[in-house]
């Protein structure tokens, strides 16, 4: 069953249980049944009480992170690899521990703009770390999504294609992908057409603007990614991103470049962000309705 969400950074900067628990209550305000949390450490955040918030609210978790580079798994090096893949089990872990559905993003190499090119031994040391992490994502009952992001955030998985290749390459049935049309505006020369080739491997779906503010104001043709998603009879779950300087923490203003405020206040922002999805799924659906009887 399809919820919307909206990420927990258009409330919150995430650095307080407090912060955490407005974001739920705001998401729940307007009526979205989702939230999106950067990793949260367990040592520094009581996941039972946001556990609990959140069913009390109805409103489903999902964790989404990037690695160090000290913890890279797609390096050559054998001590990051090891170190990644254990941050990537503890995560795993998080998730269950919060009553969380989903870890996703970038979670096949470091968050960030790399100098180097890939390598074909570090595409399949970080194949192998997401085979284990999926192994022990299986035991929590948590599902893994990789998100395909633009080159200045990674240098290993940047479009759709390479996304399947790598999925294949882990060798598992039960990793998907992660989509966000931000991204796809970088890299995909066709961004419908890469939601149409990933088809039933996509799991996990991000809206957001190419300047990351609000939906329709800015050069994304949002109309034929609805189409797509609608044509593939997409099901999973769907979330509105959005940061501006105004809110997000400094650490990923500085990895994603957030050095201005791309909106002020939060609340309209949410408000029409939830009615713009709603509705052009709607004429999506009207759309292929229309199709099939002509």
């Amino acid at each position: 069953m399809r919820r919307l969400g909206i990420h927990s950074f258009v409330w919150t900067n995430g650095q307080t249980q407090d912060g955490l628990e407005m974001a739920l209550e705001k998401s729940s305000e307007h009526g979205y049944r989702m939230i999106e949390f950067a990793y949260l450490r367990p040592e520094l955040f009581d996941l039972d009480r946001l556990a609990k918030k959140a069913q009390d609210l109805d409103v489903e978790i999902v964790v989404t992170m990037g690695l160090p580079a000290d913890a890279d798994v797609s390096s050559e090096d054998k001590s990051a690899v090891e170190k990644g893949t254990a941050l990537l089990a503890n995560a795993v872990k998080a998730v269950r521990d919060i009553g969380g559905v989903r870890l996703g993003g970038i979670l096949f190499s470091m968050h960030g703009k790399y100098d180097t090119m890939p390598t074909r031994d570090g595409w399949m040391n970080s194949a192998g770390a997401i085979a284990a992490t999926a192994d022990v994502a299986k035991d929590c009952g948590v599902q893994i999504v990789l998100e395909v992001v633009n080159r200045f955030e990674s240098n290993l998985l940047n479009t759709t294609a390479q996304g399947l290749k790598f999925i294949e390459d882990t060798g598992r049935d039960d990793v998907f992908l992660h989509l966000d049309t931000f991204h796809m505006n970088i890299e995909e020369a066709d961004p419908a057409g890469a939601i149409r080739m990933a088809c039933d491997r996509v799991a996990y779906f991000h809206f957001n603007e190419n300047y990351r503010g609000y939906l329709g104001t800015g050069t994304i043709n949002f109309p034929p990614i609805f189409d797509a998603l609608v044509d593939i009879n997409y099901t999973s779950d769907i979330v509105f991103e959005s940061f501006s300087s105004k809110i997000v923490d400094e650490s990923l203003s500085r990895v994603c470049g957030i050095w201005r405020d791309t909106w002020d206040d939060n609340n309209p922002l949410a408000a029409h962000a939830r009615t713009f999805i709603e509705q052009k799924w709607a004429e999506a659906v009207r759309r292929r309705e229309v199709n099939a009887q002509s």
